[in-house]
């Protein structure tokens, strides 16, 4: 069996010879009582950089040594690429959010051997589901891995934007001491309304994570929490995310994309938020209009714009977001902090394990399976257009 794994490239110093910490802390249990990936072993020490080419995942040796072939490569884009080549011939596709491989239907068409496509990581409209959902292809992702890491980053890129934090940490570093400039455009959170657009795992813990700064919560969601949930959190709930935006002076986007979610914020959302409000994007970045948000925070109508997604991905290096006023835009790292990427590589090898010998993958893994969404899938996606 062949499979074809497509990770971003090595650092560009090379693959670390050592790392910043020893060890990183142990979790086996998620929030909501699911247990950590349970392999039958590991080939890495958690903690290493796993997610790039070098890293592989850790699953060369597993694989070599049960008789299979890995192929790992991080070219995917230009015509004639590793990865359409290779695919070809592949059983297996495994790729990540970060540096997604875009499973088209053109190219599962292209490769009749494909029998399971792999997320390494959380989120697979990368996929054509219903490509995939025709020619019976599994499609499975490591469900949970990163949720808690996604959630960590937008409260770190809410406070960022917020407290106007990396203007200040500019001047800093340029020898200044600029004070009134850089607190021109410096509130305090505290008091603030901050709406969620999804509430599934990262949603949930983002709220969580927000309750202590005193804010008012509030989301939308198509399944609503539990009676309790909002209770204990003091959320408001909202039936569309078009009566909510306007209630709040900070949106945080934990939607999956699919076509009702896509271009969502486009420039009529935007102009029914509150002038100066603040807008984070961790989820998709297809869920807003690119040009609308460019728009919306050089006329003051966005204060500020953090987002960790993009499209396409890698983003050129002419992509407007690059020079946009007052953003704090990353390049999708949210998910893939070397304290995830131990639990996606190892979610990644219990994935492949099940599908060797032939057992059932956990149901919330699955996303499509048996010709139909499945598991996490058909919780969040919708067949006939995702």
């Amino acid at each position: 069996m062949k499979v074809l794994a497509v990770l971003y490239p090595d650092p560009a110093g090379g693959y670390p010879p050592q790392y910043a910490r020893d060890s990183i802390p142990v979790i086996d249990r998620y929030p909501n009582g699911q247990t950590t990936p349970t392999p039958s072993g590991l080939d890495f020490t958690p903690g290493e950089l796993l997610g790039s080419v070098s890293g592989e995942l850790g699953l060369r040796g597993f694989l070599e040594a049960a008789g299979h072939k890995l192929v790992v490569t991080s070219d995917k884009d230009r015509e004639g690429s590793d990865f359409d080549r290779e695919l070809a011939s592949a059983d297996v596709v495994i790729s990540q959010p970060f540096w997604p491989a875009y499973l088209t239907r053109e190219r599962i068409e292209a490769a009749p051997n494909l029998r399971l496509a792999i997320t390494a990581g959380i989120g697979s409209d990368h996929v054509d589901l219903d490509a995939a959902i025709e020619h019976g292809i599994t499609v499975a992702e490591v469900t949970f891995s990163n949720s808690i890491s996604v959630a960590e980053h937008t409260v770190m890129m809410i406070l960022a934007l917020v407290r106007d934090y990396l203007p200040q940490w500019q001047v800093v570093k340029d020898g200044g001491w600029d004070i009134a400039d850089v607190v021109s455009r410096s509130y305090d959170l505290e008091g603030m309304h901050v709406g969620a657009f999804g509430a599934g795992r990262i949603g949930t813990a983002v709220l969580r994570r927000l309750k202590p700064f005193d804010v008012h919560l509030h989301y939308t969601d198509k399944h609503r929490l539990p009676p309790e949930v909002e209770a204990e959190l003091g959320v408001e709930w909202h039936e569309t995310v078009q009566d909510m935006v306007p209630q709040c002076d900070v949106v945080t986007i934990h939607a999956p994309l699919h076509h009702e979610t896509e271009g969502l914020f486009d420039e009529a959302l935007l102009g029914t938020m509150r002038r100066g409000a603040y807008l984070v994007d961790t989820a998709r970045g297809k869920i807003c209009d690119r040009d609308a948000v460019v728009r919306a925070l050089e006329s003051g109508q966005l204060a500020g714009y953090a987002g960790d997604v993009w499209f396409p991905q890698p983003a050129p290096p002419d992509h407007p977001w690059r020079t946009m006023p007052h953003h704090g835009m990353t390049p999708h790292t949210s998910g893939t902090s070397l304290s995830a990427q131990a639990r996606y590589a190892a979610g990644t090898r219990e994935i492949l394990e099940c599908f060797l010998e032939g057992r059932p993958i956990r149901d919330e893994y699955l996303i499509v399976d048996g010709g139909a969404l499945a598991g996490a899938g058909a919780h969040s996606y919708t067949a006939g257009g995702r």
